[in-house]
């Protein structure tokens, strides 16, 4: 089996990633819509304006980074490994500093007892 379906699929599917990225971003920063600001358990924290320009630059410059690679590969001035590693590394730090993002936004919590009221 050749690895060439694999990488059309790989480059494929950055089309759908930076289109759904820049439109978070364009939610935020022009809509002012921060219903997808740092979600944790699909809930935004209580003060999603606080940390929607957070949210908006990791939106912006992911999505951003992944236009540049599909723009650079279909003009042919990135090598395969070159393109992999520029978007692989950018859907990984996207993800890792998302959720940090999340993490930090809603706080620590020290959660719920087992009958949902806050711990002694």
């Amino acid at each position: 089996m050749t690895v060439y379906p694999i990488k059309i699929l790989f480059f494929l599917v950055l089309f759908p990633v930076a289109f759904f990225w820049l439109r978070r971003a364009w939610r935020i920063g022009v809509r002012r819509d921060f219903s997808e600001v740092a979600l944790r358990k699909g809930e935004p924290p209580p003060d999603a304006a606080r940390w929607a320009p957070y949210e908006l630059a990791l939106n912006l410059v992911a999505g951003g980074v992944l236009v540049g690679v599909i723009v650079s590969v279909l003009m042919g001035w990135l090598a395969y490994q070159d393109w992999v590693a520029i978007a692989g590394s950018t859907l990984w730090m996207k993800i890792f500093l998302s959720f940090a993002l999340a993490r930090h936004a809603h706080g620590v919590g020290l959660g719920r007892g087992r009958n949902g009221s806050p711990p002694a």
